[in-house]
């Protein structure tokens, strides 16, 4: 039987058919639903392996990009969301979901108080372009198997991640940051452009202590055939698909 995956958007989410697809295309059941489905119970949460809440502009980013949309399963949904995460199930939030997942207080920890943040680009511009990614191998989340540096497609204003001191260091210490930004060599002390939003750390996703609580900036979804990448004929078809292996990773595991 296949993993069943919820697939959760709002008014605003635009990547959530490209998510969709690439949950489909590595073996999941999924299930695409609006929020109101899961306030008004015409589904449950926990009938599901895996929640995402893709990218987009949940609620148009009206206040800071995913606050609207945190705030909606904070007051609505809480009670089901901690206890799907009792049950030691996964939840990955994808560009607009990571915003969403560190104003929920989800990450570094499951908390329901805000720890972290994505704020605007140090550039003052929406970025939209390639990455290298370095991952981190210590990272108790099953992403840890992908090779050590990877390229992604990145699309946002407010991606650069900031968080106290203090909670960077834990993050750092208990290696809960799962990739940074690099140059192609796996430097992960690089500025604008190849950290593309000056976020401290170079850090582009973490995950909770459990490694089942993942937040990206990068889109995996948008790379998972290898003539997605610009360069792929150039390179004579030799790209590896990183995001497929990405969601496969996600999906062995389960």
């Amino acid at each position: 039987m296949n993993p069943k995956a919820l697939v959760l958007r709002a008014a605003g989410t635009n990547c959530d058919k490209e998510t969709v697809n690439a949950l489909e295309l590595v073996g999941f059941d999924v299930r695409l639903s609006h929020i109101n489905e899961l306030i008004r119970k015409e589904i449950r949460l926990l009938d599901f392996q895996l929640l995402v809440i893709p990218g987009g502009f949940s609620f148009g980013d009206y206040i800071s990009a995913g606050k609207v949309f945190a705030i909606e399963i904070y007051y609505k949904l809480k009670d089901e969301l901690l206890d799907f995460i009792n049950k030691e199930k996964f939840i990955l939030g994808i560009c607009n979901g990571f915003q969403v997942l560190a104003k929920l207080g989800l990450l570094p920890k499951p908390t329901f108080n805000q720890q972290v943040t994505l704020t605007d680009n140090v550039s003052g511009k929406f970025e939209c372009r390639w990455v290298y990614l370095k991952t981190n191998k210590k990272n108790p989340s099953p992403l840890k198997n992908l090779p050590e540096i990877i390229e992604l497609p990145i699309a946002h204003a407010e991606g650069n991640f900031f968080t106290k001191e203090d909670v960077l260091k834990e993050i750092i210490e208990n290696n809960l940051y799962i990739f940074q930004y690099s140059d192609k060599f796996g430097n992960t002390d690089v500025g604008y452009p190849l950290n593309p939003n000056g976020s401290l750390y170079s850090i582009a996703g973490i995950t909770d202590a459990t490694g089942k609580i993942i937040g990206l900036m990068p889109h995996p979804e948008r790379f998972i055939i290898s003539n997605q990448h610009p360069l792929f004929y150039l390179k004579n078809q030799s790209i590896k698909a990183y995001g497929r292996v990405f969601f496969e990773s996600i999906k062995s595991f389960i």
